[in-house]
């Protein structure tokens, strides 16, 4: 953590991954990040995948450097102390509808000045989650092998939930810059960053929205290449398979190099007309003879010989991973001062745990800090924020008591 948003507090009411990511990201910056849940957990808690004593190891992640509070989110008496809370803290992440007893309205009621951050679904009000926005963005139905049938051929799924940690940063964003608004003139705002619009948005600012309407039609499955510029997935003598990348001069003439098919490359030059050293143009539209040339080298080399090659002519290339591979790698995780291994998670399981992925040169990150365990600071808060008394905290949580024993 750097201790940037030290002076900052704000309270999270959400479940899942965009809205625990937008707190995530503040919280290891330094902010005081509250997180409120009902009181045996919110929609998120036991999310897959559970350690065997039945923790979730998402929860656990998404949540690191937070307060906890829980408080009966059912009951009008703990909704009510939610309200409360975000109006006295004045800033506030949420994932939960407007039309919710947490409407920016509501809150706002007690807190002129308040900066909301609310995360939908579509811009109409349609429910939407990573996947079925994804469904919708065209990019499944760009992947794929290149001698699929598109008639026929099925989308192909992102594993990652990309969408959802770009909203999660973009609203993290979004509070910041709501926040130096409001500093500035001492007016609140409400944002809502539906995450359909942050998808569809994306492919937008990418230039691929513009290149469809501009070719008429679809973009063509490439396979593992990259589109519009040389790269692809290779194979070596002894099974591994690698990815390259080739976007500027150097790294082409590195790629080149490394391989020693100048010969082939020169006659392949002579023979289309071309020069590969002009850009990314002829280098992609003639992809697939390049590919055959680089495929038929690392064919004929072991991983180990060739991938001293590379590195020593600066190529810009990686190993495909397992992601358990990954987890254990020593250049990704082990040596990598980004993490620190941390035995404080409530699963009480130890592994590799990020702080902040900015690096500030000459300035030490603290952290990680863990996981709260659920409610944990649920009276320091009610008692700092609200100057509810040890006694009325105390009826509360016989209240949740009882009502749990009832059940």
């Amino acid at each position: 953590m750097y201790k940037l948003l030290d002076d900052l507090s704000i309270i999270e009411a959400s479940s899942f991954v965009a809205s625990p990511t937008a707190g995530l990201y503040c919280a290891q910056m330094g902010a005081e990040v509250i997180r409120v849940d009902h009181k045996e957990g919110g929609l998120d808690y036991d999310r897959y995948m559970l350690t065997k004593e039945g923790r979730s190891l998402s929860w656990e992640n998404l949540n690191r450097a937070k307060k906890s509070v829980a408080l009966d989110l059912r009951s009008g008496e703990g909704r009510e102390l939610l309200v409360a809370l975000s109006a006295k803290t004045g800033n506030l992440i949420t994932n939960l509808p407007e039309k919710s007893f947490l409407s920016h309205e509501a809150v706002a009621a007690n807190c002129h000045d308040l900066v909301s951050v609310r995360i939908m679904g579509w811009h109409d009000g349609r429910q939407a989650m990573d996947f079925t926005v994804n469904a919708a963005s065209g990019y499944p139905l760009m992947c794929g092998p290149e001698d699929w049938d598109d008639a026929t051929a099925p989308p192909v799924n992102q594993v990652l939930p990309a969408w959802d940690f770009i909203t999660g940063a973009y609203c993290a964003f979004a509070l910041i810059a709501a926040i130096r608004h409001r500093d500035q003139t001492g007016e609140g705002s409400e944002l809502r960053v539906p995450l359909g619009d942050v998808a569809i948005g994306t492919v937008a600012n990418s230039g691929a929205m513009a290149e469809m309407l501009y070719r008429g039609g679809d973009r063509e499955r490439l396979g593992n290449a990259i589109w519009g510029a040389f790269g692809r997935d290779f194979r070596t003598k002894d099974g591994v398979r690698f990815m390259v990348a080739a976007l500027t001069a150097k790294q082409w003439k590195g790629l080149v190099d490394a391989f020693g098919v100048e010969q082939p490359i020169a006659r392949l030059e002579s023979q289309e007309g071309v020069r590969f050293t002009d850009g990314d143009d002829p280098r992609f539209k003639h992809r697939h003879a390049l590919f055959a040339i680089f495929q038929n080298v690392a064919s004929s080399h072991d991983w180990k010989a060739l991938e001293a090659r590379m590195a020593a002519e600066g190529c810009t290339f990686e190993r495909y991973r397992t992601m358990h591979e990954a987890a254990n790698d020593p250049a990704l995780v082990g040596n990598n001062p980004l993490f620190t291994r941390s035995a404080k998670n409530p699963s009480g399981f130890e592994y590799p745990a990020t702080r902040s992925f900015a690096n500030i040169p000459g300035r030490e990150a603290t952290g990680p800090e863990p996981a709260p365990y659920l409610g944990q600071h649920t009276e320091e808060v009610l008692a700092e924020r609200l100057g509810l008394s040890s006694g009325a905290i105390g009826d509360l949580v016989d209240r949740d008591i009882a009502s749990l024993s009832d059940k």
